[in-house]
């Protein structure tokens, strides 16, 4: 059988690209035809991820069509021939972007119009969560059901050490790591507040590290620094480093003390993920796909009490027994997305169309 995927953008490091090229492996030693189609393409993945444009990209027995943001490949999935299976990503609300770009406000607004233009013109719409699954049948889409994103984790796992720049980050300072971009909806601003608490409850030796491209929202970063300045912190405690090879990002989570996401929107958040794999505990924020992705892993909380918050940050860098019972059970629920999980997941959907 031909299973084609279709992903708008191909960058490396980008979680939805790679889930397509891992998957697409998955299907080439299960006996299948399979291969990646971008628009666009890194160039050093040309020979790797083929282009839209190559007539075989619309011969699949079967399509998978990855959607996060609007694209020209809409329409042309919505009238191949062969099966069409939509997986859904999500959209970031456009009102998160509201009050600092209008262009990214018009751009998530109109993603979420065209994705309901395929209601009713694929033959399985998934979502990479049952978070995301519920918003596709609330769009009208039917049937409906759950595929995880295939996260490799093994480039955090397997990546060479760095030396030089974590001989930099093992100094008295504990470092809290948030991996993503610069958005509002991940309320970086509640992790420069939360910072605040932990000083005045905790201790004052802390780095918060923010991996990720803060380019994207100009005027939202400006916020964030300008918060800092507000509240008198040092800037140097709160790293922004911008986008990093995997080498930079598995040495970032090697000497974190405890990943933190605050974000009030997510539909999957493979970082979460990532942080398990690297051993790091995680306190999160039950927002979103958040808790469904976690399992009962890490530590989630809700309301979003900064001050509670500061005061369990605390307890897992500093509790020893607390903090091994964290990470064993994250390394627990890690199996739930290991390669076999995965192969037996695709193996099942392909199963549908054959």
């Amino acid at each position: 059988m031909i299973v084609n995927q279709w992903v708008p953008a191909a960058h490396r490091g980008d979680a939805i690209g790679d889930s397509a090229r891992r998957v697409r492996d998955i299907l080439r030693r299960q006996g299948h035809v399979s291969d990646v189609y971008a628009l666009t393409i890194d160039d050093d993945l040309h020979g790797d991820v083929r282009a839209f444009e190559e007539g075989s990209a619309r011969r699949g027995d079967v399509t998978i069509f990855h959607f996060a943001l609007p694209s020209p490949m809409t329409e042309p999935f919505a009238s191949l021939d062969g099966a069409r299976v939509l997986q859904y990503h999500n959209i970031t609300p456009a009102h998160f972007f509201a009050p600092y770009d209008a262009q990214l406000f018009r751009l998530a607004a109109f993603g979420r119009r065209e994705l309901a233009t395929l209601a009713g013109r694929v033959d399985l719409a998934l979502g990479d969560s049952e978070f995301n699954r519920q918003e596709l049948e609330a769009l009208g889409f039917a049937p409906t059901a759950v595929m995880p994103i295939a996260v490799d984790t093994g480039r955090i796992t397997g990546a060479p050490l760095r030396p030089a720049l974590e001989e930099t980050l093992s100094d008295e300072l504990h470092n809290i790591l948030f991996v993503g971009r610069i958005a509002p909806n991940k309320r970086i601003e509640d992790h420069i507040k939360l910072a605040e608490h932990y000083k005045r409850y905790v201790d004052e030796y802390y780095r918060f590290i923010f991996v990720g491209r803060y380019d994207v929202v100009p005027r939202y970063y400006r916020t964030i620094r300008a918060l800092v300045a507000e509240f008198k912190m040092r800037p140097d405690r709160f790293l922004f480093t911008g986008p990093v090879p995997d080498e930079d990002l598995a040495a970032y989570y090697r000497t974190a003390d405890a990943y933190v996401s605050l974000s009030e929107h997510e539909g999957f958040c493979v970082p979460l993920l990532e942080a398990m794999a690297a051993d790091v505990p995680v306190l999160a924020y039950a927002a979103g796909a958040v808790p469904e992705t976690l399992g009962g892993a890490g530590v989630a909380f809700s309301p979003k009490d900064l001050e509670h918050a500061a005061e369990l940050l605390g307890q897992l860098i500093y509790d020893e027994d607390l903090r091994e019972r964290v990470l064993r059970g994250q390394r627990t629920r890690l199996v739930d997305f290991s390669e076999d999980r995965i192969a037996r997941r695709v193996e099942d959907l392909v199963a549908r169309f054959g």
